[in-house]
């Protein structure tokens, strides 16, 4: 486990795709479960305790893949020696937060899907497509976690018909770089072992995949501590607003906004989303469109 201070909850909740995430769960007693399909195949992470005294119990042909990716999932292999608040408002989150770490899953297939999803769709979109279709078309968890769902294997995601696409609010385009993801699968978890910088090119080699997609996929893949959601809807306006006081902002200023941070570049906007609200809203939230029913 990491040296210092680690808040479990808070290190691994960028894994959750949303309350309602069949493959994510922190049930009252303030357990973490997680299912996950694993080089070795399916299974199920359960995490309890305190920090000095972490347990780890898996079942599935995954378990003992899990139990092994444990430590970094929950930060033993991020580094935060070297970053140094340059911010008022970084340095009050990151004295307010002294457990934050970033996770590192080494799955890159299970971040990269619903990263897939969230392209260019409200995040309530995005979770809502992932949920119908883990529940439809992923597998049950194994072990006795109740109602979670694995994601589908390669020949599983081939097989989704396009009404099911449809009725999840997915795209041609999106569902296409599923599927072209899903087959690559063994390929692109591959990628764990590269260093992040590395990953990221082999990943925008894939038709539908850019720096937005590739940079959301190896913060939780690889726990990257400089991958900046570059393309982002909202970022660029929260970070100008929180460091800046400005409204409006691009990626070239929030690219500016984050020098003073480098190699931490995604440490500090995590920090800064913890703690600053985003701008005031201009217009209304837009709403989901909800697919047509099937004549």
């Amino acid at each position: 486990m990491p040296s210092g201070p680690l808040d479990v909850r808070l290190t691994v909740m960028p894994l959750r795709r949303g309350g309602g995430d069949p493959s994510f769960r922190i049930p009252p007693d303030g357990s973490v479960w997680r299912a996950s399909r694993t080089p070795a195949g399916p299974g199920t992470l359960r995490i309890t305790g305190s920090q000095a005294a972490l347990e780890g119990h898996a079942w599935g042909p995954g378990a003992e893949w899990l139990l092994d990716a444990m430590p970094g999932l929950l930060g033993a292999h991020d580094d935060p020696s070297d970053f140094v608040p340059r911010h008022r408002v970084v340095h009050r989150a990151h004295r307010r937060h002294p457990g934050l770490r970033l996770t590192r899953t080494g799955l890159v297939l299970e971040a990269l899907i619903p990263s897939i999803l969230e392209q260019k769709v409200t995040t309530a979109e995005a979770y809502r497509a992932w949920k119908l279709l883990l529940f439809q078309h992923g597998e049950p968890a194994p072990g006795p976690a109740d109602r979670m769902r694995v994601m589908p294997d390669a020949r599983g995601w081939s097989r989704i018909p396009s009404w099911d696409w449809h009725c999840a609010g997915v795209d041609n385009k999106r569902a296409a770089t599923v599927l072209r993801a899903a087959r690559l699968g063994p390929r692109l978890d591959a990628l764990a072992t590269l260093d992040p910088e590395d990953a990221a090119t082999r990943l925008r080699t894939l038709p539908g995949i850019g720096p937005w997609t590739a940079a959301e996929t190896l913060q939780r893949s690889h726990g990257a501590p400089d991958a900046v959601t570059v393309g982002d809807l909202h970022l660029p306006h929260h970070i100008g607003y929180a460091l800046e006081g400005v409204r409006r902002s691009s990626d070239e200023a929030m690219l500016r906004h984050l020098a003073p941070y480098p190699g931490h570049r995604h440490r500090a906007t995590r920090l800064i989303l913890l703690t600053t609200p985003a701008p005031p809203r201009q217009s209304p939230r837009l709403a989901p469109n909800p697919p047509s029913r099937r004549s």
